[in-house]
C-alpha cells in the first residue's frame, strides 16, 4: 500500500508548522520533536509538492501482480433464516447471472447450514451452474467464526474470481471477516455493478457523502468481494434446473469457536417498508409533524405506506424503519410519490428501482425530477389538496 514517509532527519520547529499548516486534512501531529502522520491522511502529496523540499516523500508500494486465469466463477453466499433463503439471495444470483454474460464464467450458490439441501435444490431452480452444499449440525445457527472457516475452505479449494453477499445485518458483519481473513477488498453497499470481459468486477456506490459515484475495482487481489443491498437487483425468473450440487466434505473445517450461542429471541414482525406495493414519501418541507395530517386522504385511498428521508427520523416524527435510503431502507414498489423531498444522492440510491415515480417539489432543478415519471412543480401546501381530489376522482370513476 502506498503511503507517505516522514523523513525524520530533516525535521525541526519550523518545518513542522509548515507542513501542519499546509495539510487540509489535519493528518500530521508533532510531539515532542518527532512528527507522525494519523489516519487522517488521505494520501493527496501536498506536503511532498508543496511542502519544504524532501520533509516528506511518496513511498509507492509495489503492485502484485497476480494469475488472474486461476480464478474463475461467480459465488453468491445464500443467506438462511429460519430454514428459508433470504430474498437478496435470489436477486444477487439474477445479478451474477448478468455478469456472467460478458465473462462466461458460472454462477455458484454457496449453502451453510443444517438439513438445508432443499436451498440447494431452490438454488437450481434460479439457474446457478453449481452449488456447493455445506451442510452439517454445527452450522445450524450462523456463527461468524465457523462461517468465516468454511468460506476459507471454499475459497482456497475453488479459487473463486468474485463473492457476493447481501448487505443485511449478517452480511455486513460476515463479508468484512471473510476479507480479512482472505486478505482481500470488499466493497459495502454498492448499488450497481459491473465486470469486464477480462473478470475485473466495477464495484459502484455513492462516495463523499453521496456527491460522487465512485467505481471501485482491485485489478491486484482475488476473491473480488461486495456486499450489495436488498431490493437494487432483480431475481431471475425460475428455469427447469440443470446445475449440479456438490455436497462438501465438513470433517476438515475448523468447528471450535469463542463465541456461544445463549438465546435466540425472535423480533416481532412488523411490515417492512421495502416490501410495500405503495409509498407515499415525505420530506423536510413539511413545516410541522401535524402537517403530515395532509397525506392520510391520499394514504388511505392508496393503501400506501409511509416513508421519509433522515431529517424527520432526527426530528422525531417517525420510527427509524421508515427512512428510504442508502442509510434506511432500499426499496421497489409499483408506485412512490415523494412529497417535499431534496433529492439527495443517498435517497435517490434507495428509491430509484420503484415502477412508477411521481414527484412533488418546488425546486424545478431538483434531482428527483431527473428520474420521476410524472413532476408537478409547485408547493406541497397547494398541491396536496388538488392531488387528493385527483386521486379521488380517478378512484371514483375506476368504481
Amino acid at each position: 500500500m502506498s503511503y507517505i514517509k516522514v523523513n525524520q532527519d530533516k525535521i525541526n520547529d519550523e518545518i513542522a508548522k509548515k507542513l501542519i499548516d499546509i495539510c487540509p486534512f489535519n493528518a500530521f501531529e508533532y510531539t515532542d520533536a518527532y512528527l507522525s502522520i494519523n489516519a487522517s491522511c488521505k494520501i493527496c502529496k501536498i506536503c511532498v509538492k508543496k511542502g519544504p523540499e524532501g520533509a516528506c516523500e511518496f513511498i509507492e508500494s509495489q503492485k502484485v501482480q497476480i494469475d488472474k486465469s486461476k480464478y474463475k466463477g461467480i459465488a453468491v453466499y445464500v443467506e438462511i433464516h429460519n430454514q428459508e433463503a433470504h430474498h437478496v439471495s435470489w436477486e444477487l444470483i439474477g445479478k451474477a447471472k448478468e455478469l456472467k454474460e460478458k465473462t462466461n464464467e458460472k454462477v455458484i450458490a454457496l449453502v451453510i447450514g443444517d438439513q438445508v439441501s432443499h436451498i440447494a435444490e431452490e438454488a437450481l431452480t434460479y439457474g446457478v451452474d453449481e452449488v456447493y452444499l455445506y451442510d452439517h449440525p454445527r452450522f445450524k445457527e450462523f456463527n461468524v467464526e465457523i462461517y468465516t472457516n468454511i468460506f476459507e475452505e471454499f475459497y482456497k479449494k475453488y479459487q473463486n474470481n468474485v463473492i457476493l453477499y447481501g448487505s443485511t445485518p449478517r452480511g455486513r458483519s460476515f463479508a468484512p471477516r471473510v476479507a480479512a481473513r482472505l486478505k482481500t477488498g470488499l466493497t459495502a453497499d454498492c448499488t450497481m455493478l459491473d465486470i469486464t470481459s477480462e473478470g475485473e468486477l466495477l464495484q459502484i456506490r455513492p462516495a463523499f457523502g453521496g456527491n460522487i459515484m465512485a467505481k471501485i475495482n482491485t485489478p491486484n487481489h482475488r476473491p473480488q468481494m461486495a456486499t450489495i443491498r436488498y431490493k437494487m437487483f432483480n431475481a431471475p425468473k425460475k428455469v427447469t434446473p440443470y446445475g449440479v450440487i456438490h455436497h462438501e466434505k465438513t470433517d476438515a473445517i475448523v468447528k471450535d469457536t469463542t463465541i456461544h450461542l445463549l438465546e435466540i429471541m425472535h423480533k416481532p414482525k412488523v411490515s417492512d417498508l421495502s416490501d410495500a406495493e405503495v409509498i407515499i414519501a415525505v420530506g423536510r418541507a413539511f413545516k410541522k409533524q401535524k402537517d403530515l395530517e395532509l397525506i392520510e386522504p391520499l394514504r388511505k385511498r392508496l393503501n400506501a405506506e409511509i416513508g421519509c428521508t433522515r431529517p424527520l427520523i432526527e426530528n422525531g416524527w417517525f420510527d427509524a424503519r421508515k427512512q428510504i435510503g442508502l442509510s434506511g431502507r432500499t426499496v421497489k414498489p409499483k408506485l412512490i410519490i415523494n412529497l417535499g423531498i431534496s433529492g439527495a444522492v443517498q435517497y435517490i440510491e434507495g428509491m430509484k428501482e420503484a415502477e412508477l415515480i411521481i414527484t412533488v417539489n418546488s425546486d424545478i432543478n431538483n434531482k428527483l425530477f431527473d428520474i420521476s415519471h410524472y413532476s408537478i412543480v409547485g408547493d406541497i401546501y397547494q398541491v396536496l389538496p388538488e392531488l387528493n381530489l385527483l386521486i379521488d376522482s380517478i378512484m371514483e370513476e375506476k368504481s
